[in-house]
């Protein structure tokens, strides 16, 4: 490693970092501002059709998980949810990778959108009702959080598969480097 590798991994840490944090940040907001717009205009039990009753906007008030899954273990999923928190706040401060960043971000932005809700709505803290308002054909109605959990833990085990590492390198560059194969 020469001093210019050194400079060029200090100053992308805190880039990677920065962008999973505003990645996070755009999310949470935009999870927040959709369940405030739900809450205020789709009563229960009166969808709204977005495409014929394939795509509809629907109320649904979740107190478990993915798929209305541990209904009653509410307080369990937002402890959960606080442990990915700050995993992802630990794995994030080691990140090189931009897509890292990007999958982590995903993830980041709607737990804590998700533990907003657990946090803040009724029945009360850490038992909170999860908002849930998008409804697309015969898939559970989901969220903006939902949405971005899902993708971008996609993206993570897509970036797995592939061989990414958070730190930037490629798992197959790095077995062959360090064989001495490929020099």
């Amino acid at each position: 490693m020469t001093a210019g590798d050194s400079v060029t991994t200090a100053v992308l840490r805190p880039l990677r970092l920065r962008l999973l944090v505003l990645i996070a940040v755009v999310v949470l907001v935009a999870d927040i501002l959709t369940k405030v717009w739900a809450v205020a205009a789709v009563k229960p039990g009166k969808p709204i059709e977005i495409i014929g009753d394939v795509v509809t906007f629907t109320m649904v008030r979740n107190p478990g998980a993915a798929f209305s899954m541990a209904t009653s273990m509410t307080w369990i999923l937002t402890l959960v949810a606080i442990g990915v928190v700050v995993g992802v706040i630990k794995i994030g401060r080691t990140l090189r990778s931009p897509w890292w960043a990007l999958g982590l971000g995903l993830v980041l932005g709607g737990a804590l959108g998700n533990l907003t809700d657990r946090f803040f709505r009724s029945p009360g803290f850490m038992r909170g009702h999860v908002v849930d308002f998008v409804s697309v054909g015969w898939w559970p109605v989901f969220n903006v959080a939902d949405s971005a959990i899902v993708c971008g833990a996609v993206l993570l085990v897509v970036l797995t598969l592939f061989g990414f590492e958070p730190n930037g390198e490629r798992t197959r560059d790095h077995k062959t480097t360090s064989t001495g194969a490929g020099k």
